[in-house]
């Protein structure tokens, strides 16, 4: 733990949100000469008081921890670089279009990894529609918890619940991808 590292990033958050080391002293509940310890380097923050700091700083634990919050790459939004991240225990469905620090029920989530499917959903196009339905079993335990059709600007997100047929009607505003979670395979993908 580079404690120099810590100060800093903690000096630099401290002033980005106009909080004096008194005043952060004072919500979490400590004199400011430890603030100032901390911020010159010369100790780091007790553990029990790393969620608080973290919160009042708007900082990940982790991030703090480092000392650096690390460089983002511009992707400016894109929806190609799209991840899906999708929670195994309540099966909460989250996107971000860069990498992005998610977690659900306390456990780090890592964005799914698609992967090109050899059996497609079948897809057909009525009235301006993409219908898609598919054979695949939809039993609790193993089912297809979602669709979605990705575009370069839109996202078309269908949630989908076991013992119910998989059927799904998406708008045919373009062509993309068409994401499919299976619960107990993964994530996977082809090309409409």
């Amino acid at each position: 733990m580079d404690h120099e590292k810590i100060g800093s990033l903690i000096r630099a958050l401290r002033t980005e949100r106009e909080m004096t080391q008194a005043r952060l002293a004072e919500q979490l509940g400590v004199s400011n000469k430890p603030v100032s310890k901390w911020e010159r380097g010369l100790g780091a923050p007790d553990l029990s008081l790393l969620p608080d700091l973290s919160r009042l700083l708007g900082v990940d634990l982790e991030r703090l921890l480092a000392g650096d919050l690390g460089e983002n790459e511009a992707w400016r939004g894109s929806m190609k670089r799209l991840n899906f991240y999708i929670c195994p225990q309540c099966g909460n469905i989250l996107t971000a279009t860069a990498e992005a620090a998610v977690s659900c029920f306390g456990k780090k989530l890592a964005p799914a990894q698609p992967v090109k499917a050899e059996e497609p959903l079948c897809v057909e196009t009525v009235e301006n529609e993409y219908y898609v339905t598919s054979s695949h079993p939809m039993e609790k335990g193993h089912y297809i918890a979602f669709t979605a059709l990705l575009t370069g600007d839109t996202l078309f997100l269908h949630k989908h619940y076991p013992e119910w047929d998989l059927q799904s009607r998406i708008p045919a505003f373009g062509n993309g991808k068409l994401f499919w979670y299976c619960t107990r395979h993964g994530l996977f993908y082809q090309l409409i």
